[in-house]
C-alpha cells in the first residue's frame, strides 16, 4: 500500500537504573543496568529463570519496579500515564492470550487505541494502517478469523501487527519467535528490525540474538553479569559459566555473525583426548 507507513515515531532512548523487582523478599531483576540508544536492537539472554521476561515486564508497565528506575528519553516512566506510556512502548508478549473474540483484524486495530480519545471510531486511515501491518507480517488472509481459533505462531504474527500500527518510539518483544518455524522467525526478526524503531527483546536462540542484535544483556539469577556487542559475549566461557554448556562458536563466513555450536556432554573432553593423541604420534 503506497502513501501510508506503519512504522515508527522518532527511535527513543531507554535506560534502567538499578533496576530491581523482588517477591517475598527474593529479587527476580536484581540491580540491573540497561541501555538501548535510539534505533538500536539489543537483546536479552540467559537461561530459564534467569529475569528476562521481568526486566521487560517492568519497561513495559505490567510490573512495577521495588526499586531503582526507568527512563525514556531521560524521563522517568514512572511519570508517564498508561495512555502515554502505550503511545510510545508497543509490546508482544510471549504467548498471546486467546481467551476473546475478536477477529484478527479487530485485535490488530486495538493497536491505534493509544491515538485516539476514547469516544472515536476508527478512520480510514486508521483501516488502511491495520490492513498494511496484517499484510507485512503475513496474515493478510487471517483478518476476519477469530483471534482465538488461531495457532501459537499464527497469534503471535497479530501479536506483532498490532504493535506496528501502534507506532511506538521504543518496541518491546518478549520471545517473538516463539512458536514460529524457522521462515516465520527469520520473516518477524527481519520485519522487527528493518522498524528503525529502538528495540528490546528476550531469545532464548543466540544464533538469532547473534545476527540481529546489536548488542546482548546477559542475565543470570537476575543480574546483568555480561554485555557488549554479540563478538564479545559469545565466547566458549561465557556459555560454559552462564549455560553450562560447551560449545563452539566462529565467525560465520557469509553473515559475519558469531554461530554457536553445541557440544554434547563429554563430547569436549573426547575431542581434547583425541587431539592430544594426535599430537602423541607426530
Amino acid at each position: 500500500m503506497s502513501g501510508l507507513s506503519t512504522g515508527p515515531a522518532a527511535p527513543a532512548e531507554l535506560r534502567t537504573e538499578g533496576l530491581s523487582y523482588g517477591v517475598d523478599g527474593r529479587h527476580l531483576v536484581d540491580g540491573a543496568d540497561l541501555h538501548v540508544a535510539p534505533g538500536e536492537t539489543v537483546g536479552l539472554v540467559g537461561p530459564n529463570g534467569s529475569g528476562k521476561t521481568t526486566l521487560l515486564r517492568c519497561v513495559y508497565g505490567t510490573l512495577a519496579p521495588t526499586h531503582g528506575r526507568i527512563t525514556l528519553d531521560g524521563r522517568d516512566l514512572a511519570g508517564f500515564s498508561a495512555k502515554e506510556r502505550a503511545r510510545r512502548v508497543a509490546t508482544v508478549p510471549q504467548d498471546g492470550s486467546g481467551a476473546f473474540e475478536l477477529t484478527v483484524r479487530e485485535i490488530v486495530a486495538m493497536g491505534r487505541s493509544p491515538h485516539k480519545r476514547f469516544w472515536e471510531t476508527d478512520t480510514a486511515d486508521d483501516a488502511a494502517r491495520t490492513d498494511e501491518a496484517l499484510e507485512r507480517v503475513g496474515v493478510a488472509e487471517l483478518r476476519d478469523r477469530s483471534f482465538a481459533a488461531l495457532s501459537g505462531g499464527e497469534r503471535q504474527r497479530v501479536l506483532v501487527a498490532r504493535a506496528l500500527v501502534q507506532q511506538p518510539s521504543l518496541l518491546v518483544l518478549d520471545e517473538p519467535t516463539n512458536h514460529l518455524d524457522i521462515r516465520y522467525q527469520l520473516d518477524v526478526l527481519s520485519l522487527v528490525t528493518s522498524l528503525g524503531t529502538s528495540t528490546l527483546l528476550a531469545l532464548h536462540d543466540l544464533n538469532l540474538a547473534a545476527y540481529y542484535c546489536d548488542r546482548l544483556y546477559v542475565l543470570r539469577e537476575g543480574r546483568v553479569v555480561a554485555h557488549g556487542t554479540p563478538h564479545e559475549i559469545l565466547t566458549p566461557g561465557l556459555l560454559a559459566d552462564v549455560y553450562g554448556v560447551a560449545a563452539e562458536v566462529s565467525t560465520h563466513p557469509v553473515t559475519g555473525a558469531p554461530t554457536v555450536v553445541y557440544l554434547p556432554p563429554g563430547a569436549a573432553d573426547g575431542r581434547s583426548a583425541a587431539a592430544s593423541g594426535a599430537v602423541g604420534r607426530r
